[in-house]
């Protein structure tokens, strides 16, 4: 599906910028814990539809708060990025490293580029909105980290205004302390921190009734997903 952008209020010309990490939905290399329940072309098929999705959730924001828009992805390669969600995005590698260090180079580069303030946002949690995207950039107006946390213990946006390489360094990626051990070394770099609501990302079976839920409220939103008959087990 390319992401229409007509009327956007996406631009170049503001010093706010929002990154969305995500995967491109090859089967068997994304949402592998849901492979399981779903198949590898049902987990791809909840990767393509949540990323999608969110993207909607960026183009929603006021045409009075302006941002700049930057896809960072793995796996396939810009060919297949804009194959997927259009020509008119802009798209980048999120490169070598775990989680910390690709966001740490993310936000490095952007304020490298001239941003003011960034916010990074996965795709694995419909619950955020368009509100609290643009509530983020105004806290980073007072506020030196903003944090969304997410209900597993990890967060599912993180903003700044100024890089902090430190704050990704020593974390227990993929665990239930990430939250809290980003918000202890944020205290020992004395950032100040605002925070968002707390959410739920979908990452496995037992989340799916997040998505369900978003998808019996949206009207443009089909089928979810497609189970296969018999999922690879795993």
């Amino acid at each position: 599906m390319a992401i229409a952008l007509t009327e956007s209020v996406l631009t170049t010309l503001t010093r706010d910028r929002l990154i969305l990490f995500t995967r491109y939905p090859e089967p068997g290399r994304t949402k592998t814990r849901l492979i399981p329940h779903l198949g590898a072309e049902g987990a791809a098929a909840l990767q393509r539809q949540m990323t999608e999705y969110m993207l909607t959730q960026v183009l929603a924001t006021p045409s009075q708060f302006p941002i700049s828009l930057e896809v960072r992805f793995v796996g396939g390669d810009v060919t297949c990025m804009r194959a997927w969600l259009g020509d008119e995005l802009a798209y980048q590698l999120q490169g070598d490293g775990d989680l910390g260090d690709r966001l740490s180079r993310a936000f490095q580069q952007g304020f490298q580029a001239g941003m003011e303030r960034i916010v990074i946002i996965g795709s694995d949690c419909p619950e955020v909105t368009s509100q609290q995207m643009i509530q983020a950039f105004n806290y980073l107006r007072r506020h030196d980290l903003v944090l969304g946390p997410a209900v597993d213990g990890g967060y599912y946006l993180i903003g700044l205004r100024q890089a902090q390489p430190a704050l990704f360094k020593n974390i227990a990626w993929s665990t239930a302390d990430v939250c809290q051990q980003t918000d202890a070394i944020a205290q020992q770099l004395g950032l100040s921190i605002a925070y968002l609501d707390r959410l739920s990302d979908v990452d496995r079976p037992e989340d799916l009734p997040i998505w369900e839920a978003v998808c019996s409220t949206d009207s443009k939103l089909r089928e979810p997903y497609a189970r296969e008959q018999n999922p690879t087990p795993q």
